[in-house]
C-alpha cells in the first residue's frame, strides 16, 4: 500500500516543511490537489506553486487535476515537475488522447471518477492508464465522510483490470480505520487529508495506515 498524503491538509503557508516531514516520516508519495472553482468549488493552488517546491523535496508528485479542460495545461504541469498526472473523465472530452498526451510528456497518467461515475467509462482506456482514481467523496473539500458503496467500486475495477499493472487509488474519506477494508477490496494507494495532518508527528501516522494495510 502506497500513502500519498493530500497538502490539502497542509498548512498552506508552510508547504515546504510539509514535504521535509513528509519525506522525514519515510513516505514516497505526495497527493497535489490542483482545484479551479469551476470543476469543483474551491480553490487551491496550480503548476506555479508546485514548480517553485519541486527542487525541495525528492517525493513522488502525484498531481490531481481538478479542474476543466486539464489538456489546456499539461506541458506546464510537466514542467513544473509533476510525476504524475490524473485527469478527471468528467473534465474533458477525449480522455484517451489526454492520457495519451501525459505519457507522451514523460509523466504518469491517471484518470479520475466522481463517486456517481460508472465504471464503463474507463473501459476502453485502461491499457492508457498507469492508475484509476476514484473518488469516496464528491471532490471539492476535505474533512468529508467516505462513501461506502467505494468499496463495490474497488472490487468490480480491480476485476476490469485483471494482470493491467495499474495502481487503483482511493481519495476522501480515508483513516487507519478503514485502511484494511479498502486494500482487502483492491486498492494500493490512498489519498489522506485531514485524517493524516490533524495527527503528528507523521511518521506515526504512517505506521498506523501501514499497520492497518497489512
Amino acid at each position: 500500500m502506497i500513502l500519498s498524503p493530500s497538502l490539502l491538509s497542509a498548512d498552506f503557508g508552510n508547504l515546504e516543511q510539509a514535504l521535509k516531514d513528509l519525506e522525514n516520516s519515510g513516505l514516497s508519495w505526495v497527493h497535489w490537489d490542483v482545484m479551479d472553482g469551476l470543476f469543483v468549488p474551491n480553490i487551491t493552488f496550480g503548476q506555479h506553486v508546485i514548480k517553485m517546491l519541486r527542487p525541495k523535496s525528492k517525493l513522488f508528485f502525484d498531481v490531481h487535476l481538478m479542474i476543466e479542460k486539464p489538456e489546456r495545461y499539461l506541458e506546464d504541469f510537466k514542467k513544473a515537475g509533476a510525476d504524475m498526472l490524473v485527469i478527471h473523465a468528467e473534465a474533458t472530452n477525449h480522455i484517451q488522447r489526454t492520457l495519451a498526451e501525459i505519457r507522451r510528456l514523460g509523466m504518469r497518467a491517471g484518470l479520475a471518477l466522481n463517486p456517481a461515475t460508472p465504471l464503463n467509462v474507463c473501459e476502453y482506456v485502461l491499457d492508457d492508464t498507469d492508475m484509476i482514481l476514484l473518488m469516496s467523496v464528491n471532490p471539492g473539500f476535505g474533512g468529508q465522510s467516505f462513501i461506502p458503496a467505494t468499496y463495490e467500486k474497488i472490487h468490480t475495477l480491480r476485476k476490469m483490470l485483471g494482470s493491467r499493472k495499474c495502481h487503483i487509488q482511493i481519495d476522501g474519506g480515508v483513516t487507519p480505520e478503514n485502511t484494511k477494508e479498502l486494500c482487502k477490496a483492491g486498492a494500493d494507494v490512498l489519498v489522506s487529508g485531514s485524517a493524516f495532518f490533524a495527527y503528528p508527528p507523521f511518521d506515526v501516522r504512517h505506521r498506523a495506515f501501514q499497520k492497518e494495510a497489512i
